[in-house]
């Protein structure tokens, strides 16, 4: 079979199945895993799939953004994990940068009462948890509310975290990888994550497993501006040794 004959097969086959996996083309198609990657490569490259880790996806199958509520209860349990080793990280005194996000948002209601940090975030319910801890110093950034994420964006956002140098800016992303960096489904969004990144001195990334290999519209970063990514036991050796190859360390709890 030709090249040109495999690949259109391939991109049936994604869009009858939703997605298609590397080992099993190989295995259907008798060629090497590599030639396959070739193959998804050119497909991706014509826009007619979607490169993700281990295969690909059908252009059609967007990534739709969930509301607050269905985020919070995905993967809870990851997320509290998460949250506890990302505290960890944190300095015991110092100026932090605390991204929107549900599992920053538990990384917050962990933060002891005590805490005499000084805090930067653009969300409301971050803000909201922190509000009652009188050693600690918050900064609310102002903007745009985005009601699906409780978030401010936009124009003043971004004016406000250009006057911050913070020691540790903790970031979540609604997916990342080597190939695709770190992304979201909203342009405004990435634009202050983005920001973020450039704010802080460390930068610790907090992303549950399920979020590896996903690429979402808007990329705001690479993984090699990550100093730490926090995630799940669900990230495998491999997946760990190939994002650690990126540059950052990876913890997963």
């Amino acid at each position: 079979m030709y090249a040109p004959e495999r690949q259109q097969q391939i991109l049936h086959l994604a869009q009858e199945r939703g997605r298609v996996e590397v080992p099993a083309l190989a295995e259907e198609f008798r060629v090497t895993q590599e030639t396959i990657r070739r193959d998804l490569s050119a497909l991706d490259r014509a826009g007619l799939l979607h490169r993700v880790h281990g295969g690909a996806l059908p252009v059609g199958a967007l990534h739709l953004e969930p509301g607050l509520a269905e985020r919070d209860s995905t993967a809870a349990a990851e997320k509290e994990r998460i949250a506890k080793a990302a505290l960890a990280l944190l300095p015991s005194e110092g100026s932090v940068i605390l991204d929107a996000g549900t599992t920053v948002s538990r990384l917050a209601a962990l933060l002891p009462v005590d805490s005499a940090l000084t805090v930067v975030t653009n969300a409301l319910p971050v803000a909201a948890r922190l509000a009652d801890h009188p050693a600690l110093s918050l900064h609310l950034i102002g903007g745009r509310l985005r009601h699906r994420t409780h978030a401010s964006v936009d124009a003043w956002a971004l004016r406000d975290l250009a006057d911050v140098h913070a020691d540790v800016a903790v970031v979540a992303t609604n997916g990342f990888s080597r190939q695709d960096g770190l992304s979201t489904p909203d342009l405004t969004e990435a634009a202050v994550k983005r920001a973020m990144l450039g704010s802080a001195r460390r930068v610790v990334l907090v992303a549950d497993s399920s979020k590896f290999g996903t690429r979402h519209f808007a990329r705001f970063g690479t993984l090699d501006q990550v100093d730490v990514l926090v995630t799940d036991t669900g990230l495998t050796d491999e997946q760990a040794a190939e994002i650690e190859d990126r540059g950052p360390e990876v913890v997963r709890a």
